[in-house]
C-alpha cells in the first residue's frame, strides 16, 4: 500500500456498526478462500476434506406422540347371578310354566329345576356377596339368599361372561357353601378422644342441620363448599354420643390458628318417630376466623365445590 493512501485511510472517518459488519464477512470470505487454496496445496485429499465435511446443524427433536391405553375391566356377573338365583330358588320342577321358572330356564338353559312342594318358603331376597373370574369367561359368583325366619343359606353360581359383559349365562346348578367368613376389623385411625368444647358444638349443630333441618347447613360450611340436607328429614332430633379425631388439635379446649384440618369421627344417636337410630358420621373440618367449619362429609357423599 503506498504511503499516501495509508494515510488518506489513517484520517478517514470511523467506519459505522454496518460498515463493520461488511469488513467481517469480507474477512471470513478470504478467509474461506484462503482455506480451499490451502487444501488444493496440501493435496487431493485435504481438498475433498474441506469440501465435504457439512456444516454442523442442530434439529429439533419430533415431539413424543402420547400414548393410548386402552384398558378393559370385565363386568361383573353378579346381577345376573343373583336374578337366577331367587328365580331359580322360586321354582320347581313340574311348574315350568310359571313366569319365575321360565326366567330361571331362559338364564340357565341346561340347569335343571329343584323338586320341592309348594310348601317350601320363598327367599325374602338375594344378594351378591363375592364375585370371582376363573377364566376370561368363567365366573363364580356367591350370593346369600335370606328367608323371612332368620335363615341365610349361601350358593355359589357359575356363570359364563363374553369378555364385552353384553352376554351372560348359567352354565351349571348352584351348589350351596359356605359363607364369607368375617373379617378382622382394622385398627380405627380415630384415637384422639374430643371433649366437649367448640368443635363438639360445631359437629352436633352441622348434624342437627343436615339430618332433622334444624337451622341452615351453609352456615357451617366453609367457603366454597357445598352440601344439601338429607331432604325430607328423617329425623326429630340428634344427640351426638362420643367425638373421636385423628390429629391431636382437635381435642383442644380453644378453637386453634387459622387452617388447622381435623379430621372426626362422631357417635351419634337420631330419633323419629319410630325409634332411635345409632348412626356415625365422618368428617373434616378447617379453623376458620376462631370457629370450626365443616370442610367435608366423608361418609359416602364427599365434598362438593370445595378442597379440604
Amino acid at each position: 500500500m503506498s504511503p499516501a493512501k495509508q494515510a488518506a485511510e489513517e484520517h478517514a472517518a470511523p467506519p459505522t456498526a454496518a460498515g463493520a459488519r461488511l469488513q467481517q464477512m469480507r474477512r471470513r470470505v478470504r478467509l474461506g478462500h484462503l482455506g480451499v487454496w490451502g487444501a488444493v496445496a496440501a493435496g487431493p485429499i485435504a481438498l475433498a476434506f474441506a469440501v465435504a465435511t457439512p456444516a454442523t446443524v442442530v434439529r429439533a427433536a419430533p415431539a413424543t406422540q402420547p400414548t393410548t391405553v386402552e384398558t378393559t375391566v370385565p363386568a361383573s356377573p353378579a346381577g345376573y347371578a343373583t336374578l337366577f338365583l331367587d328365580a331359580w330358588l322360586r321354582s320347581r320342577a313340574g311348574g315350568e310354566s310359571t313366569a319365575q321358572a321360565r326366567l330361571a330356564q331362559s338364564m340357565g338353559p341346561d340347569v335343571d329345576l329343584p323338586e320341592t312342594s309348594d310348601a317350601q318358603p320363598a327367599p325374602e331376597s338375594v344378594t351378591a356377596v363375592r364375585s370371582a373370574q376363573r377364566t376370561d369367561e368363567a365366573w363364580s359368583v356367591t350370593l346369600a339368599a335370606q328367608y323371612a325366619d332368620g335363615r341365610l343359606r349361601y350358593f355359589a353360581v357359575p356363570v359364563a361372561a363374553d369378555r364385552a359383559g353384553a352376554s351372560f349365562t348359567v352354565t351349571g346348578a348352584p351348589g350351596a357353601v359356605t359363607g364369607p367368613a368375617p373379617a378382622k376389623a382394622p385398627k380405627s385411625a380415630y384415637s384422639v378422644s374430643v371433649p366437649e368444647g367448640d368443635l363438639t358444638s360445631a359437629v352436633a349443630e352441622f348434624l342437627a342441620a343436615y339430618v332433622t333441618g334444624a337451622g341452615e347447613v351453609d352456615r357451617y360450611l366453609a367457603p366454597g363448599v357445598t352440601l344439601a340436607p338429607v331432604s325430607p328429614a328423617p329425623y326429630t332430633s340428634v344427640e351426638t354420643q362420643q367425638v373421636s379425631a385423628v390429629e391431636e388439635p382437635a381435642a383442644a379446649q380453644k378453637v386453634p390458628t387459622d387452617g388447622t384440618k381435623v379430621r372426626i369421627l362422631a357417635q351419634v344417636e337420631a330419633q323419629d318417630a319410630g325409634g332411635r337410630w345409632p348412626l356415625a358420621y365422618e368428617l373434616a373440618l378447617r379453623a376458620r376466623s376462631g370457629r370450626w367449619e365443616v370442610t367435608a362429609l366423608e361418609s359416602g357423599v364427599g365434598t362438593v365445590g370445595g378442597a379440604r
